[in-house]
């Protein structure tokens, strides 16, 4: 029997108050900058439960504008910027070599809550990239060994040869160099927070990058 999917769509809500807590935000409290901010609500939503918080959609385009998504894990976040990594000669990575700005879009659902970061990208250096990777798991070794990402694949089977030969470097050489490994850095431009709520009169908070610091603005939702 096939899928309903409109009738499905449909019979579906947002914030399911059994898995949902939609927290007060009173905006008038924030601090001056995003960062302490987007700290606290990190924190709040692994508090609350939220399965891999730190997982983020990243938007790029490439030389054409042609936009992009996907997920990536975020690495950190400070005065410097919001970080991920990935291989230079993926996807992402030649969009940003191309086009070097993107967003960044975290929700978080059990509250409600919604971040987006947008601005200029640039590269670590590789040094630091590589001390990141290395301070990974070994199967993120192993992942980032294998490489090849976003290339063709001719079959599984060859996927599953390198695969297997990159854990055993990863076991046995665990600071093994991965050159086209980037850690990449968004220096941010504009931050804004979402809260939702309940009666719909979703809280919408954007911080804006200006010479003089940080400017704070309300967005109607």
């Amino acid at each position: 029997m096939a899928t309903d999917l409109h009738e499905l769509l449909r019979s579906l809500r947002v914030w399911d108050p059994q898995v949902t807590r939609l927290p007060s935000f009173d905006p008038t409290t924030a601090p001056a900058a995003p960062l302490p901010l987007f700290a606290e609500w990190f924190a709040a939503a692994v508090a609350a439960g939220q399965t891999e918080p730190h997982t983020v959609s990243l938007a790029t385009s490439d030389e054409d504008g042609l936009p992009d998504v996907r997920i990536v894990m975020l690495h950190g976040a400070d005065e410097t910027g919001w970080s991920f990594a990935s291989h230079a000669g993926s996807r992402k990575g030649r969009h940003l070599t191309a086009r070097p700005y993107a967003a960044l879009c975290f929700y978080w659902p059990v509250l409600g809550r919604q971040v987006r970061v947008r601005g200029p990208v640039s590269a670590a250096p590789s040094e630091e990239a590589q001390g990141d990777l290395h301070a990974r798991s070994t199967g993120a070794l192993a992942a980032a060994l294998t490489g090849r990402q976003s290339e063709i694949l001719g079959s599984v089977e060859e996927m599953a040869r390198a695969s297997e030969s990159a854990w055993e470097r990863a076991r046995s050489e665990p600071e093994a160099p991965v050159p086209s490994w980037t850690l990449y850095r968004l220096r941010p431009e504009e931050v804004e927070f979402f809260q939702g709520d309940e009666a719909r009169r979703h809280v919408r908070l954007r911080y804006r990058s200006t010479e003089e610091g940080w400017t704070r603005e309300l967005l109607w939702p």
